[in-house]
Parts: C-alpha cells; structure tokens; sequence
C-alpha cells in the first residue's frame, strides 16, 4: 500500500447515550484514503460502515460522540489537522465539509429537498465554498450535472428531485457531493434502491469520475461483488470493528478473517446447480448493546476457539498494515 494518505482514522472510537445506557457503535477503528484510490468498506447492516462516515465528517446525532481515536486530514505535513478536535459547527469544520471531503448519502430522496430546485441546490452548494457570483455558479451546476451524466442539464437544473427518476436523483447526490471540488469522496451504499442496470451506470460513473480527478474514494456497500469490481483496497467491519484490512487481491484470493470467508461463500455462484441452496452466515449481527464478550464474530464463528475467541477479544488489525483480527492468524504468526 502506497504511504501518502489524504486521510487517516486512527483507532476511532464512537459511543451513543441510550435509554438502557452507552453503546459503543465503533471500536478502534482504522483506515486509510489514498488520493486516486478506492477504499470499499464492507459488511452487513449494523456494522458501522455509516456511523464511520459520519464521524469522518462530524455530523452524528446528538447523542453520539467521538470518545478516542484521531481523524487526520493531510496526515504528515504541515497542514496535518485532527478533525476530532474541531466543534462539529465551527467554521472550521464546515470549511472540511463539501470542500475537501465529499459525501454522497444512501437515500437521494433524504438528502434532496423536495421544495428546491436541483439547481437551486447545486447553486447554494457551490457558492457556500468559494462564491463565483450566481451566474457563474448556474454555469457550474450545469456543468456538474453534465459530469454526473444526466441529459440535457440546461433543462434538469430547473427541475425538482420529485420530478427525476431514482437514478436521476443519485446523479444529482453525486453532484452535490462534488460541488466543493473536493480530493475526498464518501459513497454511502450509492446504489441502495436503484435497479441493476442503473446501479452499473452509477458505478462506473464512479470510477470515471474518481479516475479523472484523482480523488480518493470510500465506498460503503454490503455488495463484495461491487467490491471485486471498484475497490483497490477492502476494510471489512464487524460491529463497528475493522477484522480485516488489505488489497482487494489478497481479500479474495486469500481471505484472512472467517467473517471475510464467510461474506465470500454468501455470494451467489452462477456455476451452481439448479434449487442449490445459497449459503448463509448462521445467526444475525447482535445489537450492539448487546456486544458478547470475546471476539464480536465469535457466536457465529466455525472457527472458534472455546475458551478463548468468548474470553477476550483480538488485537485490532495495526494502523496502515494489512492484517486481519483474528486469534488463529496470531497463532500461525
């Protein structure tokens, strides 16, 4: 893995204040995002592939918190800032959001406001950066809906999202996120929702789009096939820890955590037999109010040790290292 990062998260540690008590959703969590390369973070759903988003952009809910860990923007320069030190409102902080970071959110139809038009949106978005004048920024809309392959943008940028299609809408997400012009660009699940045809589309546009401007890209996706199709290197999470972290060649060709293997035999192999049952991970995520002690994997795990994956937990996969947490990848250490 190449050294220079544009951004490096460092033994994160999230909590959020509930009725029954604290909950930790994200545990020592590590990860890299190298400019011209794509992170795919992958898991199922309640995995804290999301809250990690959101705390690389300090927009948790209220009851949320960082408790430990770094967010380095620029890490080992001169500009080096620890996000985690910024107020979530300071001018700061909102001076990181859309302009250097990124973030296309899962559902469009959330983050677009039904009572705006696209370009009024796009218009606001451009000019809370760095203010061209609003002519100029009409232009750039135009100019960004084109980018994210929507026809006819002359016309479109006066349309409202409930007037475009699911796919339509994604694009104009994509644009939004990149009207700040940033080298960080965050894809929450971008194809939640869309048909296969159009979730190709908005993948490959991706990839161009991430390609042209050399940014570095972190995609979110429960999909390991969009991962063997976009990302260059895999963080695979667990309730809300890293179990394993490596080039996407290593994760498919030599998976090092049982959960890694068992998300791969869950595909669904089109060489399979007619009526052949798909295989499965035994059990659910457990809530994460509910964390088992030991190893979070170790309930459904095939691999366990008794008395010691349900005793303590792995060490955690060392920052910027491709490694996986696991009790049996020490031992044959």
């Amino acid at each position: 893995m190449a050294d220079h990062s544009l951004l490096s998260v460092r033994e994160l540690a999230v909590e959020f204040r509930a009725d029954t008590g604290t909950v930790r959703a994200l545990d020592s969590v590590s990860l890299d995002l190298r400019p011209g390369r794509v992170l795919g973070v992958v898991g199922e759903s309640g995995c804290g592939k999301s809250v990690t988003a959101r705390a690389i952009l300090r927009i948790l809910d209220r009851n949320g918190a960082i408790v430990a860990g770094k967010i380095l923007l620029d890490p080992g320069t001169p500009t080096e800032t620890d996000l985690t030190a910024l107020n979530p409102e300071s001018q700061a902080m909102r001076g990181v959001r859309g302009a250097r970071v990124g973030l296309i959110f899962q559902e469009p139809m959330s983050a677009l406001s039904m009572q705006y038009t696209v370009g009024n949106q796009l218009i606001e978005a451009i000019r809370a950066h760095n203010d061209p004048g609003k002519t100029v920024a009409r232009q750039r809309a135009i100019e960004l809906l084109r980018d994210a392959g929507i026809p006819r943008p002359e016309t479109r940028v006066d349309a409202y999202p409930f007037q475009l299609s699911g796919g339509l809408r994604q694009r104009v997400g994509i644009a939004l996120a990149l009207a700040g012009d940033p080298d960080i660009l965050i894809a929450d699940e971008p194809t939640t929702a869309l048909d296969v045809t159009t979730q190709a589309q908005i993948l490959t546009l991706l990839r161009r789009l991430q390609q042209d401007k050399h940014i570095a890209l972190m995609l979110i996706t429960h999909d390991m096939g969009v991962i063997a199709q976009m990302a260059d290197d895999v963080a695979v999470m667990y309730l809300g820890r890293v179990v394993e972290y490596a080039p996407v060649q290593e994760v498919f060709h030599a998976p090092r955590h049982p959960y890694t293997r068992a998300l791969l035999r869950s595909v669904p192999d089109l060489r399979a037999t007619p009526r052949q049952r798909l295989a499965t991970i035994g059990g659910a995520v457990p809530q994460p109010n509910a964390r088992p002690s030991g190893c979070p994997f170790h309930p459904r795990c095939p691999e366990v040790i008794p008395g010691r994956c349900d005793v303590s937990p792995p060490a955690p996969v060392p920052p910027g290292e491709a490694g996986a947490s696991c009790f049996r990848l020490e031992d044959a250490a």
